[in-house]
C-alpha cells in the first residue's frame, strides 16, 4: 500500500510539471517544430551526460531500436501538435483538450493488452469528451488549436499505451533516452529536409534559452524516466486519467504567470469542471473496486 501510495504522489508532482510546461511553451518565442527539436536535444544530452556520471550502461539489442524509435517518432508528434496548438489558441483551450487522452486511452488499451473494455472507463472518458464539447462550442476561434490539441491526446494516448508494454521488458532509463533520441534524430532529418538547418540553428531570443533548459532537464528528463518507472506500479488507464489533472494544474500557473490572456469565458470552465469531475470519479470507483476486492479475498481466507 505505501508503495501505491508513493507512486500516485510521484505521478501527482509529474502531472505538475507537464501542466507547467505548457505556459513554458507560451514563453518560448520558438516555433513549435524548432521548440520541440531543442528539448528533445537537450533532454537527450543531459540524460546521456548523467547516465555517463553514474556509469550506467545504455546498451541494448539492435532490435530494440525500432520500437524505440517508433515510439519516439509518437511521443515527438505529440509535442509538436502540443505546442502547435498553444501557439494557436491558448494554455487552457490546449491543456483542457488533452484530457480526451483517457478515453481514447480506454478504447486503445483493451487492444493492444488484449484485455475486455471496461464500460465504467468508457463512460469517464465520455465524460471528459463533454466537457471537450462545451469548450468546442464557446472558444470557437480556437477551432484550430481544439483539433490541434486533440491530435496531441490521441498520441499521448497511443504513447502510454505502448510505453506500458516497453517497460515489462526494458529499463525506464533505456527506453527514455532512446525514444527522446530517436524522436530528436528524426525530427532533425525532418527539419534539414525541410531548410530549417540551412542558415545554422534557429536563433533564441530573450529567456529562451533558460526556459529550454527547464522544459528539457526538468519537465522532460526527469519527469520522463518517473512517468515509465510510475507505470510499473499503475496501469495506462490510471496514469492517463491521473494527467486529466494537467489542464488544472497547467491552467493555474497559467493564471499566475501569464495574466489575463488566459481569461476564459464561463462556459470553458464548465467544461473543464466536467473534465476534473471524471478525474475524480475515476479515484472513488478505483476505491471501491480495491475495496470490494480485499472483501472478497478475506472472505476467501475465512472459508
Amino acid at each position: 500500500m505505501p508503495l501505491l501510495q508513493s507512486s500516485q504522489a510521484r505521478l501527482h508532482f509529474i502531472v505538475l510539471l507537464w501542466g507547467f510546461t505548457a505556459v513554458l511553451g507560451a514563453l518560448i518565442y520558438l516555433d513549435a517544430l524548432e521548440l520541440v527539436w531543442y528539448r528533445m536535444g537537450i533532454a537527450v544530452l543531459s540524460l546521456w551526460l548523467f547516465f555517463r556520471w553514474k556509469g550506467t550502461s545504455l546498451r541494448t539489442p539492435f532490435k530494440s531500436l525500432l520500437p524505440f524509435f517508433g515510439a519516439g517518432a509518437i511521443i515527438m508528434v505529440h509535442w509538436v501538435t502540443f505546442f502547435h496548438a498553444i501557439k494557436i489558441s491558448t494554455v487552457s483551450v490546449t491543456l483542457a483538450c488533452l484530457s480526451t487522452a483517457a478515453f481514447f486511452t480506454s478504447i486503445l488499451e483493451p487492444i493492444f493488452y488484449k484485455k475486455k473494455f471496461e464500460w465504467s472507463e468508457m463512460l469517464l472518458g465520455i465524460i471528459a469528451i463533454a466537457g471537450i464539447l462545451v469548450v468546442f462550442q464557446f472558444e470557437s476561434d480556437y477551432t484550430m488549436g481544439i483539433i490541434m490539441a486533440l491530435c496531441s491526446a490521441f498520441l499521448g494516448a497511443t504513447f502510454t499505451v505502448i510505453n506500458g508494454l516497453l517497460v515489462r521488458k526494458h529499463r525506464s532509463d533505456i527506453i527514455t533516452i532512446y525514444e527522446l533520441g530517436g524522436g530528436w534524430l528524426l525530427l532533425g532529418i525532418y527539419l534539414q529536409i525541410g531548410g530549417s538547418f540551412n542558415e545554422g540553428l534557429p536563433a533564441l531570443k530573450g529567456y529562451d534559452l533558460l526556459w529550454l533548459l527547464i522544459l528539457a532537464t526538468v519537465c522532460t528528463a526527469y519527469a520522463f524516466i518517473e512517468s515509465v518507472e510510475v507505470m510499473r506500479e499503475l496501469n495506462p488507464f490510471t496514469v492517463v486519467l491521473t494527467i486529466n489533472l494537467e489542464p488544472i494544474y497547467g491552467i493555474l500557473l497559467a493564471w499566475l504567470i501569464l495574466g489575463k490572456e488566459e481569461q476564459m469565458s464561463g462556459a470553458f470552465y464548465f467544461g473543464a469542471s466536467l473534465i476534473l469531475a471524471s478525474v475524480i470519479a475515476n479515484g472513488l470507483l478505483k476505491r471501491w473496486r480495491k475495496r470490494k476486492a480485499n472483501k472478497t479475498e478475506i472472505k476467501a481466507e475465512l472459508k
